[in-house]
């Protein structure tokens, strides 16, 4: 399969053993009730297996609603997924799920969302800071708080929950240039961590502004996970988002993220990225 043919959103690669592992959300109907997750397998990023599924979320009771944004991190000889699930209260939330093998089959570790039970939350991704101290990086929807925020809390060593209150990072309107959504909102959506150059701390995530998909940029003020962060001007603004960075079988930095921002339309995309020791440039 080419990048063409795969309807992915949220994508996020894995480079294991010679591969790039393709993960993403199954596009149709926006990821809802669509049953769990998928992996594409290739080492071009263009050639790819076809899907091959890792996660059956209706076989564990995970699929009323919400099968969002699968990350996929190596961590202590292991294979986690961080993903959005919509809870027993009809909240969404983000789980762990565990696996042996980059190709799953995964199984539940959380028991419970690792985010607020009675908060709206998604796109929980792992950043595993420099003492080895695991911490969740979510989004505070703004289907709930109109001005949505990016937070994080604390991990448990094994990764299976939360171990400490969450902790206010920064919001939506923060955003470079940022604008609201008709009835007032601000969006945030995909965070992403990336220890760079001159042990700078940035993040990317997302948001909406003139109605089209933005890739943020934000730069941690005190290389720590929480901050204080400062914006500065948006990675890709041509209606795309919810990206992540890695680096690629040659050892180049790469970024990827769906576009465009329309059901049946995503694709993942792939761009260089050059960390200039300052700040971060698509190439």
């Amino acid at each position: 399969m080419k990048n063409q043919e795969i309807n992915i959103r949220d994508p996020f690669i894995l480079c294991e053993n010679g591969n790039y592992y393709l993960y993403g959300t199954r596009a149709e109907n926006f990821g809802i009730g669509t049953g769990g997750f998928d992996v594409y397998v290739g080492n071009d990023l263009e050639n790819w297996s076809a899907p091959v599924p890792i996660f059956d979320s209706a076989a564990f009771g995970l699929n009323r609603s919400s099968n969002w944004a699968p990350e996929i991190h190596k961590y202590k000889g292991k294979y986690y997924v961080f993903a959005t699930f919509e809870q027993p209260n009809g909240f969404r939330g983000t789980y762990s799920l565990v696996a042996d093998a980059p190709t799953g089959p995964f199984r539940p570790l959380s028991t419970a969302a690792l985010t607020p039970e009675e908060w709206w939350s998604l796109d929980g991704t792992l950043f595993v800071d420099e003492e080895g101290r695991p911490y969740l990086v979510f989004c505070h929807e703004h289907v709930q708080i109109m001005n949505g925020t990016v937070c994080t809390v604390p991990l448990t060593d094994d990764l299976s929950s939360a171990a400490g209150a969450p902790v206010y990072l920064f919001s939506g309107d923060d955003a470079f240039g940022a604008k609201p959504e008709p009835g007032g909102r601000f969006v945030t959506d995909g965070p992403f961590l990336y220890r760079g150059l001159n042990a700078r701390l940035y993040m990317i995530w997302s948001t909406i502004i003139n109605n089209s998909y933005y890739q943020c940029l934000a730069l941690s003020e005190s290389g720590k996970v929480t901050g204080p962060w400062r914006q500065t001007e948006p990675l890709f603004t041509q209606d795309g988002g919810h990206g992540m960075i890695f680096r690629d079988l040659n050892g180049d930095l790469r970024l990827t993220l769906h576009s465009p921002n329309r059901s049946l339309y995503e694709r993942p995309v792939f761009f260089r990225l050059e960390d200039t020791g300052k700040s971060l440039l698509v190439r």
